[in-house]
């Protein structure tokens, strides 16, 4: 668990730096992540173990999730953070994925986010949008 912590402190100094004060400011990352990789868009089980490393390595502190499974493999899931939310919503028949990541203050990396998830569907396509207000 220690090394779970250094690592996030580590990833979260590279995307903001090292001084951890709190300021105020919204961040909304929105992806769609389209052709993916069929085997790992439809694996339930293992796509919830992706997001909770990608949230993980966000920097984020997850309190709750909630899934919904809409048979066979199709997925909605939902967490609750301490910074605000996030949520994960499959249609494994189409090869698409659509995730939104919503966090207050300034600790938090929706770089890191993405690229695990990347690393993890392994998407042919993507497109996202990154709103910050302060």
């Amino acid at each position: 668990m220690r090394k779970k912590i250094l690592i996030q402190l580590a990833l979260s100094s590279l995307c903001f730096g090292t001084d951890h004060t709190y300021d105020f400011a919204g961040k909304h990352f929105i992806a769609s992540y389209l052709n993916c990789n069929q085997e790992t868009i439809s694996n339930v089980d293992r796509l919830i173990e992706a997001m909770d490393a990608a949230v993980f390595f966000s920097g984020a502190t997850i309190l709750k999730k909630s899934a919904h499974i809409f048979p066979p493999n199709g997925l909605t899931l939902v967490y609750l953070l301490s910074e605000s939310h996030a949520s994960l919503h499959t249609y494994p028949e189409f090869g698409s994925c659509f995730v939104d990541l919503f966090t207050c203050g300034e600790h938090c990396c929706a770089k890191f986010f993405d690229q695990a998830m990347r690393a993890y569907l392994e998407p042919k396509t993507t497109s996202s949008l990154f709103f910050f207000k302060k």
